[in-house]
C-alpha cells in the first residue's frame, strides 16, 4: 500500500510527489513570494503616491500662479481622480492577498486530510495484520502446549519406570558398591598398609587389611565383610568366624547397614566386630592400633603373658569401647555436618537453576512471539534457537 499522492502542475502537466519536504518547500516558496510582492507593491504604491503628489504640488503652484481659480478645480479633480484609483489599486492588492490566504488554508486542510486518511488506513491494515499474527501465534502455542504435555508425560513414564527399576536393582550391586568404598576408605586412611581386595566369586572375606607399623613389619591381618541389606543376620558371624581361621587373621569386622537388634552402637558380638559404615573409619584405626601395640609387645618378649592379658583386658573393657565411641562419635558428627552443608548447598543450586531456566524460559517466549510478529526482521539467535 502506498502513502505518496502526486501534484500535477497547472503549467506544464509535470506531476511531483507530495511528500512532506516537497510540501513544506513549496509552502515557503508561495510565502516568500506573496510577501515580497505585497511589500514590492506597497512600495510602488508609496513611491508612485508621493511622485504623484509632488508634481500635482508643482504644477498646482505654477497653475495657481497661472489662473488660481480654474486650475486649482482641474488639479483637484485630477488629484481625487488619482486617490480613487490608488485607492482601487490598494483594494484589489487586498483582495488578491486574502485570496492567497484562502487557498493557501485549503491546501493546508487538504493535507490534513490527506494524512488523516492514510492514518486510518494504515491502523486499518496494522489492526488485520496484528489480528492475523495474534491467530497464528494462538495456533503455534496451542500446538506447542500439546507437544510440550505429551514430552512431559513421556518423561514422567520414564521417570517412573527408571525409579522402580533402581528400586528393584540387584542387591548384590548395592553390595559391590560398598565393597569398592571400604577398600578406598581404608586406602586412603593407611597408605602404609596392604590392602587386599578378594575377587568377585572367591569364597572369604571382601576385603583383607595387613597392618604394617611404622618400620614396615607385619602385625597382623583384619578381615571385613561388607553387607547391605535390610535385616542383620547372625550366620554371618559365623561365616567370618571361619574366614578368620583359614586367613589366620587376628580380627574379624563386619561392615553393615543395620545392626543387630541387641545392639544400638558398634561394638563387638560373638568375638566379631561390628560396625556401621559411617564408624568404620574410627574402628579400623583403634584396631589397627592395637594390633601394633600386640605386635610390639610380642617382639620385647618381656613378660609376654602379662602384657598379652592386659592387652586383652584393655581390648574388651569399656575403657576401649568408650574411647572408640567417643571418636566414632566426632567422626560421624563431623559427617553429618558435612552432609547438611552439602545438603543446603545442593538446595540453594537447585533453586538458582530453577531460576535460570525459569529466565531462559520467559526470554524464549518472549523472543519468538516478538520473531512470530515480525518475521526475519528479528535476527536469529543461536542460543535460544
Amino acid at each position: 500500500m502506498s502513502n505518496k499522492s502526486t501534484i500535477t502542475c497547472p503549467k506544464c502537466s509535470h506531476e511531483f510527489e507530495a511528500t512532506d519536504a516537497f510540501r513544506d518547500e513549496v509552502q515557503k516558496e508561495l510565502n516568500q513570494k506573496a510577501k515580497e510582492w505585497q511589500e514590492k507593491k506597497e512600495k510602488e504604491y508609496q513611491d508612485q503616491l508621493k511622485n504623484s503628489l509632488a508634481q500635482q504640488k508643482l504644477q498646482l503652484e505654477e497653475n495657481i500662479k497661472k489662473n488660481i481659480t480654474n486650475d486649482f478645480e482641474v488639479k483637484l479633480k485630477a488629484l481625487t481622480e488619482s486617490n480613487t484609483q490608488n485607492e482601487e489599486k490598494l483594494k484589489a492588492a487586498r483582495q488578491k492577498e486574502l485570496e492567497f490566504l484562502k487557498k493557501e488554508k485549503e491546501l493546508k486542510d487538504k493535507e490534513a486530510e490527506l494524512e488523516i486518511s492514510l492514518q486510518k488506513k494504515l491502523n486499518e491494515e496494522t489492526l488485520l495484520i496484528t489480528e492475523k499474527v495474534k491467530k497464528q501465534e494462538q495456533e503455534r502455542n496451542a500446538l506447542a502446549i500439546k507437544e510440550y504435555e505429551k514430552k512431559l508425560e513421556d518423561q514422567k513414564k520414564l521417570i517412573e519406570e527408571m525409579q522402580r527399576k533402581a528400586e528393584q536393582g540387584s542387591m548384590q550391586l548395592q553390595g559391590e558398591v560398598q565393597e569398592l568404598a571400604l577398600e578406598e576408605l581404608l586406602k586412603n586412611a593407611f597408605p602404609f598398609d596392604e590392602i587386599e581386595e578378594v575377587g568377585k566369586g572367591v569364597k572369604g572375606a571382601d576385603c583383607i587389611q595387613h597392618v604394617r607399623n611404622q618400620l614396615a613389619q607385619a602385625c597382623g591381618k583384619i578381615i571385613y565383610e561388607s553387607k547391605r541389606t535390610k535385616a542383620f543376620t547372625n550366620e554371618w558371624i559365623d561365616k567370618l568366624k571361619a574366614d578368620m581361621r583359614s586367613t589366620q587373621a587376628n580380627i574379624a569386622v563386619i561392615v553393615t547397614e543395620v545392626l543387630p537388634k541387641d545392639m544400638d552402637a558398634f561394638g563387638m558380638k560373638d568375638g566379631v566386630w561390628v560396625c556401621r559404615f559411617s564408624e568404620l573409619r574410627a574402628v579400623s584405626f583403634l584396631l589397627r592400633d592395637s594390633l601394633i601395640k600386640i605386635h610390639t609387645a610380642l617382639s620385647t618378649q618381656e613378660n609376654k603373658g602379662d602384657k598379652m592379658q592386659l592387652l586383652y583386658n584393655y581390648l574388651t573393657g569399656n575403657e576401649f569401647k568408650q574411647q572408640i565411641e567417643a571418636i566414632v562419635e566426632g567422626f560421624v558428627s563431623l559427617k553429618d555436618g558435612i552432609t547438611r552443608e552439602k545438603i543446603q548447598m545442593e538446595k540453594i543450586w537447585k533453586e538458582r537453576e530453577k531460576q535460570l531456566e525459569k529466565v531462559l524460559l520467559n526470554t524464549t517466549h518472549f523472543y519468538g512471539s516478538v520473531k512470530g510478529i515480525a518475521g526475519n526482521a528479528v535476527g536469529d539467535i543461536k542460543l535460544l534457537e
